[in-house]
């Protein structure tokens, strides 16, 4: 008798939650809300290298659960203090770190304006945690983590680890998985030219995620179909009528 309760109250608390009113956004990603990050640096070592460039796409989904670019922020950043500039990765990307046209801001201020723009996008979207999608994201998300811990920021709306890698999907979806060459795949424009810049690479890859995304939809991959409850659940669900 005691299991039957036992197992009657954990069917019930189940199926409450389950039907706990949900938003789209919220359902699609398990109730993560994907933003979109991209960064320039000057080097490869995010615990030694500076942060040189940084923007945010914030999503939108309509109500048919269609994905896309709702607004983006974006900063140019000044090297924290003591931090290593490798050569190499200027001359790379063409940032001047101490030029004074670049109207850069402290990591500080950059970091904590956009964890408050992701945060308020999140709560109004009805999602829990934020997470990281970028093109080879491991290296972008490695770069926001250590910027958030060199900040002390305590309340950040990023999931620590987890992230969506659009090389992954692209290379599924599209067969490619050069960013240019996954957009051309997809139909969107992409001009080298503006490459390596945080604003161009993360407006272009958030296009080519939303579109990965609603295709996937379209093709009848989402949402999927409901699954029949267990024998066990149906037990249960009969055993609190009685």
């Amino acid at each position: 008798m005691v299991f039957d309760i036992i197992a009657s109250l954990h069917w019930q608390t189940k199926k409450t939650m389950e039907n706990t009113e949900q938003t789209l956004f919220a359902k699609r990603f398990r109730g993560f809300f994907p933003v979109v990050i991209d960064v320039e640096t000057a080097g490869f070592n995010k615990d030694t290298d500076a942060l040189l460039e940084i923007a945010a796409s914030v999503l939108k989904m309509d109500d048919d659960g269609v994905l896309s670019i709702d607004h983006t922020v974006h900063f140019h950043v000044e090297p924290f203090e003591g931090a290593n500039i490798e050569q190499a990765a200027i001359e790379f990307n063409g940032i001047e770190p101490f030029s004074a046209l670049r109207g850069a801001v402290p990591e500080e201020e950059a970091i904590k304006e956009i964890c408050k723009v992701v945060r308020k996008a999140q709560k109004a979207a009805g999602c829990q945690r934020s997470v990281v999608v970028a093109h080879n994201a491991a290296f972008d998300h490695g770069f926001l983590n250590a910027a958030i811990e060199r900040c002390k920021i305590k309340r950040t709306p990023f999931h620590p680890f987890v992230s969506f890698d659009t090389t992954s999907l692209a290379g599924l979806a599209l067969g490619q998985t050069v960013l240019a060459k996954a957009c051309r795949a997809a139909g969107i424009e992409f001009d080298n030219k503006q490459a390596h810049s945080a604003l161009y690479d993360t407006e272009r890859t958030a296009e080519l995620f939303c579109l990965i995304v609603n295709r996937w939809q379209q093709l009848g991959g989402w949402p999927l179909p409901e699954i029949e409850a267990t024998e066990e659940e149906q037990d249960s669900a009969a055993k609190t009528t009685e």
